[in-house]
């Protein structure tokens, strides 16, 4: 008789999860599933709304993206109605940008992956932030924690707000940086150099040599051939604030690169009736099921897939740390899922050393902010890098400026497919003939806390009748179901 073993709720991410793992008659694992059971519809109720709502609007999705959700709103308003940002607006937006990008990469580090690493190994308590800073990284631990509350007034004194930005507007920001914040800002920015090179060190000194990640990093069922998908600037370099968005083959051919406003020639999104959230596959090769390899339209995103797309990295600590990554994984495009952890502090790296780089740009403090629009609506969509992968905001707008249409393509739903498949992985490692290890729910999360899912943004499927989806089912006392609807 086959059986079910349900993972509910899963811990440490953004929203409500759920893994399935289903066994067949003879106990071994047959698929897993990780479904999103949350249910959003920001797609549906941002019709009919003013425009210019949009940024301030949809940042709402959830309180871990709202920076990146703000900034491709308001690229694609800057479409939309033909508004070109000038040069100090771009700095301050991407300001705000990479700040947020460095704090929510230390968030993970600090709260949703790190401790699985951090913690005393084997250990059932701990693995948490309070636990860890009473550990023997404290101190480290303690010192990022700080900084990242400094990178959070940053936030209030370029976007107006540390939490949910409101300075982006059709053409540039509603408030310039003043001449005499500047030293300010650079005093943070070289705090956050320190601390994100402080969490490497502790990396390399804790997480790469134990054990635990280096057997999960070296094992099969968590390396995926999958294609990569990442935004790269005119000379193939990392350019997660704007730039054109590149796919690489499993074997790290270039596959294709476009423009963000062509990205439904690229892409495709697929329903499926287990979750709320719609995976996406390549177009051009097709939805083939969940399986790896150069036949397969299943791509990834985020940290590693976005380091296997690009040429390089255009500051040169971070760039010297990538090439010390891929040479540990055995060159690019790597593949082993756990590699995740390592790029996301790579990036956050980049992140600090580009926010010092602007810091001292001379552009940053200009007066000039704002274009005016150039005509009173259209279609526009704009693309920035989420700190979970790529996110497109792409809307149509009337003359009067009202919303007719939105379409949110979002980081987690891109890797959805890719999540599964890495569940599925450690689930079949881990079970055998029935036999489930004591520690199997953990370790299954693992798998998916690498990907750093947000499942808030990813939940918005509905159905082609403009219903939402709903299930009823009775059960017996057994639990078996009686009847469904």
């Amino acid at each position: 008789m086959s059986r079910i073993i349900s993972i509910d709720p899963v811990t440490r991410l953004e929203g409500a999860g759920r893994i399935e793992i289903a066994l067949d008659a003879s106990g071994e694992v047959s698929h897993a599933r990780f479904r999103v059971v949350d249910f959003k519809g920001f797609e549906t109720f941002c019709r009919g709304r003013a425009a210019e709502e949009m940024p301030t609007l949809t940042q709402k999705i959830c309180g871990v993206c709202p920076t990146a959700h703000h900034i491709a709103s308001v690229k694609a308003l800057d479409r939309a109605f033909g508004a070109v940002p000038p040069p100090a607006a771009e700095a301050v937006r991407e300001l705000a940008y990479q700040g947020f990008l460095f704090e929510d990469h230390l968030l993970h580090f600090l709260v949703m992956g790190g401790p699985d690493f951090l913690a005393t190994e084997g250990a059932k308590t701990g693995r948490n932030l309070p636990g860890l800073l009473n550990g023997p990284y404290g101190s480290v631990l303690r010192q990022l924690l700080e900084v990242r509350a400094r990178v959070r007034d940053l936030a209030t004194l370029t976007s107006g707000s540390a939490l949910y930005p409101v300075f982006g507007i059709p053409g540039g920001v509603s408030r310039a940086v003043r001449e005499e914040d500047r030293e300010r800002i650079q005093g943070i920015a070289e705090e956050a150099v320190d601390a994100a090179q402080a969490a490497l060190e502790l990396f390399h000194e804790r997480i790469l040599p134990s054990p635990l990640y280096s057997n999960l990093l070296a094992a099969p069922h968590l390396s995926q051939r999958l294609f990569s998908m990442g935004l790269v600037d005119g000379e193939g370099r990392l350019s997660p604030y704007d730039g054109q968005v590149r796919v690489v083959s499993p074997e790290g051919n270039r596959f294709a690169q476009f423009e963000a406003a062509a990205f439904e020639a690229h892409l495709e999104e697929r329903v499926e009736p287990w979750t709320y959230m719609k995976p996406v596959f390549l177009k051009r090769v097709g939805w083939q099921g969940y399986t790896d390899g150069p036949e397969s339209g299943i791509y990834r995103v985020g940290p590693l897939a976005r380091l296997n797309v690009a040429e390089g990295l255009p500051t040169p600590l971070a760039q010297a740390e990538t090439e010390r990554m891929f040479d540990r994984l055995g060159g690019r495009p790597a593949h082993q899922t756990m590699g995740y952890h390592w790029a996301r502090l790579i990036e956050a790296l980049y992140a600090a050393e580009r926010m010092q780089e602007l810091a001292w740009e001379e552009r940053l403090t200009r007066p000039d902010i704002r274009n005016p629009i150039a005509q009173g609506g259209g279609e526009g969509t704009g693309v920035c890098e989420a700190p979970r992968g790529t996110l497109f905001h792409q809307y149509v707008i009337d003359q009067d400026g009202i919303v007719e249409s939105a379409n949110l393509l979002v980081a987690t739903q891109h890797n959805g497919a890719a999540i599964c498949m890495s569940v599925e992985g450690a689930a079949r490692s881990l079970i055998r003939r029935g036999v489930i290890p004591e520690n199997v729910e953990n370790l299954v999360e693992m798998a998916f806390r690498a990907y750093d899912p947000c499942l808030a943004c990813a939940a918005h499927r509905i159905e082609a009748s403009g219903r939402v989806p709903s299930r009823i089912r009775i059960l017996d006392h057994r639990g078996e179901t009686l009847y469904s609807l």
